[in-house]
């Protein structure tokens, strides 16, 4: 299995000394955001030459973008906020190609006006539901036109905060063009880590099929921390990651700089059993 990290621990004051640190840590992979160059997330416009040295820096050192961050508040109360988040999202998908990606990551968002992680009682409201299934065939038809994918990370704090509900907007859009990110440590509700063996099997059963990126964090006692300093089982996560033929890269986040060696040798000592991704 081909390991890869987020690019936002080693942020430098050169974009070449950022994946410089990627690299000296034997990775060759990378989910990329904007701000990693002084860019917001999802900019106004993207000058074509920013592509260029971004893409140009990463073959330069034999990285590869696995993903690039997309993520706004689908949900946003303000309908103006979403229609926004929907015009820089096309912006986005329309430079993905110079980028030297075609995955786009993004979150389905939350009723909360001002933090799109903070979980707010009206996501479960039938009329979030609908402004996420408009929201998002609007976002599919961006991805269509600029042919990229748009992947989904079903989180407790936002609206698709369940598996099952991840499922739903699947078979409910039916399009190629959206897929999902799986990460275990986001899909436990309170108290349900005490089920964490049912959680799993639910999630990979329901979304197998339609994983293209896996994350790789863990659950603390307050919080998020570093894999294989929490309480996620995984070796029951990477075994349904096997039973399920997963090809896509292990992308590791929530932690400082300072913990990336200890976590690579925890999931390089874990993933010693897969067979190796074609490069």
């Amino acid at each position: 299995m081909r390991l890869g990290i987020f690019a936002k621990p080693f942020i430098r004051p050169a974009r070449g000394q950022t994946l410089d640190a990627v690299r000296a840590h034997g990775l060759d992979c990378v989910q990329f955001n904007l701000s990693c160059v002084g860019l917001p997330s999802l900019p106004d416009e993207i000058a074509p030459a920013v592509c260029t040295r971004v893409d140009r820096a990463l073959a330069e050192r034999g990285i590869r973008m696995a993903a690039i961050s997309g993520t706004f508040n689908m949900i946003h109360p303000d309908l103006e906020r979403r229609r926004d988040g929907l015009r820089r999202l096309g912006v986005l998908a329309r430079s993905c190609a110079r980028l030297g990606t075609s995955l786009i990551t993004l979150c389905t968002g939350t009723r909360d006006p001002k933090d799109m992680w903070r979980h707010h009682p009206d996501n479960n409201s039938p009329r979030a539901w609908r402004d996420l299934e408009e929201s998002m065939a609007k976002a599919l038809a961006i991805a269509e036109e600029a042919d990229v994918t748009l992947a989904i990370e079903p989180e407790v704090a936002n609206v698709v905060d369940t598996a099952a509900k991840a499922a739903q907007l699947l078979a409910k859009t039916r399009s190629p063009r959206l897929k999902i990110v799986i990460d275990p440590a986001n899909l436990f509700h309170k108290g349900e880590i005490f089920r964490m063996h049912d959680v799993l099997n639910e999630a990979f059963a329901l979304l197998g099929p339609d994983i293209v990126l896996a994350h790789a964090k863990d659950i603390g006692n307050h919080g998020h921390v570093a894999a294989g300093k929490g309480l996620l089982d995984y070796d029951h996560y990477l075994e349904w990651l096997r039973k399920i033929d997963f090809q896509g890269p292990l992308i590791v986040h929530g932690l400082e700089e300072s913990e990336v060696g200890e976590c690579l040798a925890f999931l390089r000592k874990k993933t010693l059993g897969f067979r190796p991704l074609p490069t």
